[in-house]
């Protein structure tokens, strides 16, 4: 699966038939093996055909996240989407992270609503080449010596903004979030911690061994906060 970091992209278009039920089961499935960031938060993965809210995208069928409001939860959600946008981008599906699009209301959970993925067949190319990837050099989103970060700079953000940084020491790599201007609001600050999932979850698939916790020494990068450190 570490090979789709490479080559995997945001699919917008799609097939609208919907998947066969084997198909569906084989998701199902990969949902039941996904592996948590910070395991003693409840999170939840639901599969359903329709959303609501701006710049949604149509497709057969979404993932709908959710998770109890604690410390740790976004980043917690984006490390597990990003592993079944892996997943699918392997199977030969499509799926893209939808920031604006909402459960519709025949779909409330018992856990507050996060984010949601759209999947299915896509109409468009599946793939990407390495040098179709628009992204910002190494030198502004990290440093050190350690080949992880460049799986951390091909993730997908919101808005392909990649508000983090990364520094690399002594086999750790730190890291952090992009300290946001308040009138940006709430919301932005959620997607740059889910974001910062996504990002650690290519990391943990480039890793022989992988633990996120907060290290006391983590050195203090101006205008960033920090987030925690890859072991």
């Amino acid at each position: 699966m570490k090979d789709m970091i490479r080559k995997r992209k945001s699919v917008r278009k799609y097939d609208m038939t919907e998947l066969d039920a084997t198909a569906l089961e084989r998701v199902r499935a990969q949902i039941a093996r996904c592996t948590a960031l910070c395991p003693g938060i409840r999170y939840s993965i639901e599969i359903v055909g329709k959303t609501k809210g701006l710049f949604g995208i149509k497709s057969p069928h979404y993932l709908i996240f959710r998770s109890e409001d604690k410390e740790g939860a976004y980043e917690n959600i984006g490390f597990i989407g990003q592993q079944m946008d892996l997943f699918f981008s392997e199977s030969g599906l499509g799926s893209c992270w939808l920031g604006m699009a909402k459960p519709d209301a025949s779909n409330e959970g018992a856990l507050p609503f996060v984010i949601s993925m759209a999947f299915g067949k896509p109409v468009e190319p599946l793939h990407r080449e390495l040098s179709d990837f628009t992204r910002k050099p190494l030198s502004e989103i990290g440093e050190g010596p350690d080949a992880r970060l460049e799986a951390a700079r091909l993730a997908p953000s919101g808005m392909n903004a990649q508000n983090w940084y990364f520094i690399a020491r002594g086999g750790e790599i730190h890291c952090y979030r992009k300290q946001l201007n308040p009138l940006l609001g709430v919301m932005m600050n959620k997607l740059c911690c889910i974001d910062m999932g996504i990002a650690l979850c290519h990391i943990m698939k480039e890793s022989d061994g992988f633990s996120f916790s907060k290290a006391p020494d983590a050195p203090v990068r101006k205008g960033f906060v920090y987030m925690g450190s890859v072991t």
